[in-house]
């Protein structure tokens, strides 16, 4: 299915990840709404709204930069409301936005545990709400999360059972809303990195560049993507992939190009 004209709204694309992904579907025909709250450049992180919007307009789309808070219901009304404006509806929501903290529970105060929870859990759940009469119009409408494979194994609970439970939740979300939603013919599915993504927040504020050096560029999440997204009606729905998993379906196994540095022993990611 050709992603032309189609309409994509990413949360979180400014940077990292969701700017991939934004660049990679630009790339293939798709108009984007870049939703973030970047307006104004973190020196440790880079590029806003603004940056990420004119990188996709400069591969012959359009796009739309909108400041949104997702913790602000009134901000994800008003941004679906201009995308409709501006597009005239929306055919892809991708939840990419999300809050991480990776510390036990005596060293998660209750604003990060807040924060995490209004982010990824009740911000996710919003923006679907808020998009879903104009995903039920369009012929070709999918929900894609950023969350992982639902791993119940205790080493993924105790040392940051916080972050993982509000995580699992939009696990949770993507398999309620798959079977909510099928009536409708929309696609909810969820993708997670097999393997560490070289994003700024890994490399300047999580683990460095060492860590940095054993993960794999955010090509590998945005190619994924783009295969789950291109299914028409219901091939793919959920489903709580990774980006391993979509490659090898399409019969993709050799992933070395997506190495930082070829030949470099990978940093499995959280959950798997």
């Amino acid at each position: 299915m050709s992603l032309q004209g189609k309409t994509v709204f990413i949360t979180g694309g400014s940077r990292g990840i969701g700017k991939a992904m934004a660049i990679k579907l630009a790339a293939a025909g798709a108009n984007i709404v870049i939703a973030a709250k970047s307006v104004e450049e973190d020196p440790r992180l880079g590029g806003t709204i603004f940056t990420a919007a004119a990188e996709v307009e400069a591969l012959g789309v359009k796009a739309l930069a909108v400041q949104v808070d997702i913790r602000d219901e009134a901000q994800i009304a008003n941004a679906v409301k201009l995308t409709v404006e501006k597009f005239g509806g929306i055919d892809i929501l991708i939840n990419n936005a999300s809050a991480i903290q990776l510390t036990d529970t005596t060293n998660t105060p209750s604003k990060r545990f807040d924060l995490m929870h209004s982010i990824n859990v009740r911000g996710t759940f919003l923006m679907v709400q808020h998009a879903l009469p104009y995903l039920k119009k369009s012929t070709h409408a999918h929900i894609l999360t950023l969350s992982p494979p639902i791993n119940l194994a205790p080493k993924w609970l105790g040392p940051h059972v916080a972050y993982t439970i509000s995580k699992y939740n939009m696990s949770m979300m993507t398999l309620g809303w798959a079977e909510e939603f099928k009536n409708e013919n929309i696609a909810c599915n969820s993708i997670w990195p097999r393997t560490t993504i070289d994003t700024a927040a890994v490399r300047n504020l999580l683990g460095g560049e060492k860590l940095a050096n054993m993960s794999r560029t955010a090509d590998i999440i945005a190619d994924a993507a783009f295969y789950i997204l291109s299914k028409e009606k219901l091939v793919y729905t959920g489903k709580l992939f990774t980006d391993e998993e979509v490659l090898a379906a399409e019969g993709i196994t050799d992933l070395a190009h997506y190495s930082v540095v070829p030949g470099a022993k990978l940093f499995y990611d959280l959950f798997l």
